[in-house]
């Protein structure tokens, strides 16, 4: 019995490295058949395209990965800090180091920030404030090795597509001498330089702000904070409209109006009860404005009423926790006040957890976003009409009473 048991672990130890040579092969298949053509096309040169990739592996160990062969999955575990616990992302600790910096940064940059919120329209306090989210006013190490983290995306991610034209869009970044293929560092999603731009994205939005001739968001300070004021005027930031703060919303009003696409006059929230939480009553005009209601944990955690700049920060990351935390540092730069809801303790899903509620729900014909396991407005507000269908108060949150419904 031992000596079988011990020949098949030899066996199994055996097959790994075939296994991951395999994977190897299909990732190289893959780079010439598909990427190449599609980089070809954009006119990056082949010694470019043989650089960028000669001795990259695929990095089997990024998270949300469709293997060939493999069954799809979400993974149980969720890694990204923007998707977890408000609690934590939003934090007075996390918060702190932020807020202190980016006030000496805004005394330090004052008049450069002044020239690029002339010419764009974005207010100094966000700008800054994203910069030190991405990369800690650039002082973050950035490590990882764009060809080899956007060709794995490319090639397993559950975005492929997405992920293809980054991959493109990087090369095309090196043959028209932006970097040099050794300089090509990324995140662990691919993403570059201190704004954290996209490929993409950096071709379409960043600037040359300082006059050198170079789109520089890597060194250039100037380049860098006037690329991310341009992302944002882009993206449609309105010059001089609020993002909005933290309101008290009463129980008569449904956590499930919540999102960018059920915006209403703040007139019709008013009348509904709906308050600042400083108790400041609201303007004439800003009664006439549009106004959208964001819970991002539901009724377990602190309520905002937010404007469409609200949802131009969220188009930079896709992450409610992460605009609420440039909008909230940015105020606070300013002399703004502290949240003042807590977060509530909340039962412990995982993402699997959360992905298989979803896929109850898109089984009865609801709108979850996706069956991706993070709990987005999409997924929040399905929950609240799936509770009020049974009869029970809303929460909007993910948990196992709500599983047990469906």
């Amino acid at each position: 019995m031992f000596r079988t048991v011990l020949i098949a672990g030899f066996l199994a130890l055996a097959a790994l490295p075939a296994r991951a040579d395999a994977l190897t092969d299909d990732f190289r298949r893959f780079l010439e058949a598909d990427v190449w053509p599609q980089a070809k096309a954009e006119r990056v040169p082949r010694a470019v395209f043989e650089e960028a990739f000669s001795g990259v592996t695929p990095r089997l160990d990024l998270p949300d990965l469709n293997l060939p062969g493999r069954p799809a999955k979400v993974e149980e575990i969720n890694r990204q800090a923007e998707f977890r616990s408000g609690a934590d992302y939003l934090s007075e600790k996390a918060l702190a180091g932020t807020v202190n910096t980016g006030r000496a940064m805004l005394k330090r940059h004052g008049a450069l920030l002044k020239r690029i919120e002339a010419r764009y329209g974005v207010p100094a306090p966000v700008i800054v404030a994203i910069w030190g989210r991405e990369s800690a006013f650039g002082a973050a190490k950035i490590p990882e090795n764009a060809f080899a983290v956007l060709g794995t995306k490319a090639w397993a991610s559950r975005r492929k597509e997405m992920f293809r034209a980054e991959l493109v869009a990087a090369l095309k970044i090196v043959s028209d001498g932006h970097l040099r293929v050794s300089q090509m560092r990324s995140s662990w999603a691919g993403a570059l330089g201190q704004p954290q731009f996209m490929p993409t994205k950096f071709l379409a939005v960043a600037v040359d702000f300082d006059g050198d001739g170079r789109r520089d968001i890597w060194n250039s300070v100037p380049d860098t904070l006037a690329s991310i004021a341009n992302y944002l005027a882009r993206a449609g930031w309105r010059k001089g409209v609020a993002w909005g703060g933290e309101a008290r919303v009463p129980a008569a009003v449904s956590c499930s109006l919540e999102g960018p696409d059920r915006g209403r006059p703040l007139a019709e929230f008013a009348g509904a009860g709906v308050t600042r939480v400083s108790g400041e009553a609201f303007s004439a005009r800003a009664l006439g404005a549009s106004a959208h209601l964001m819970m991002p944990a539901g009724r377990a955690g602190p309520a905002f009423l937010v404007s469409p700049n609200f949802y131009v920060v969220k188009d930079y990351n896709n992450s409610d926790l992460y605009a609420l935390y440039v909008l909230h540092a940015a105020d606070r730069m300013s002399g703004g006040a502290p949240l003042v809801t807590r977060f509530a303790a909340t039962e412990r899903l995982t993402r699997g957890d959360v992905a298989r509620l979803q896929e109850a729900m898109q089984a009865r014909g609801m709108d979850v976003g996706g069956a991706d396991g993070l709990a987005g407005f999409k997924t929040r507000r399905s929950i609240g009409l799936v509770e009020e269908t049974a009869g029970r108060p809303a929460t909007c949150w993910p948990s196992k009473g709500v599983a047990a419904l469906l």
